[in-house]
């Protein structure tokens, strides 16, 4: 799977250099996403236990040690896409939209698919 925005994740593991549990669960995070041939929401919330699936358009997040990610997993790539991405059209498009604390995740979120949503919506994500 393409996996757009990685420098997200990698802002991340930088402003978090000793957290070692951190650096290990984002590697892992992104190893598992670039490997995945993930057709379906049953299938991401198989291979990951800690994906929670927030929006029905393929929006999911992930925990990754205190962390949440916000990630858009497109299944089916598009003609444009299948184009740019050759190798990566039968495997998808995973594009990482976010990422912060737990707490950032409440502030933000409010731990609730409605506010969810509302934000995706309002960051053009979803009509």
């Amino acid at each position: 799977m393409k996996l757009i925005n990685q420098k997200l994740l990698a802002k991340l593991q930088k402003k978090n250099k000793g957290n070692l549990k951190l650096q290990k669960a984002v590697d892992a995070l992104t190893g598992d996403i670039k490997k995945a041939r993930w057709k379906s929401k049953n299938e991401v919330l198989a291979a990951r236990s800690d994906a929670d699936c927030v929006h029905n358009d393929g929006f999911y997040f992930f925990d990754i040690d205190v962390h949440r990610t916000m990630i858009l997993i497109e299944y089916q790539p598009s003609e444009v896409e299948m184009d740019e991405f050759e190798n990566e059209k039968e495997n998808g498009i995973a594009n990482i939209l976010w990422v912060g604390t737990h707490d950032d995740y409440e502030r933000i979120f409010k731990n609730n698919k409605k506010t969810i949503e509302k934000w995706l919506r309002d960051h053009g994500l979803i009509e």
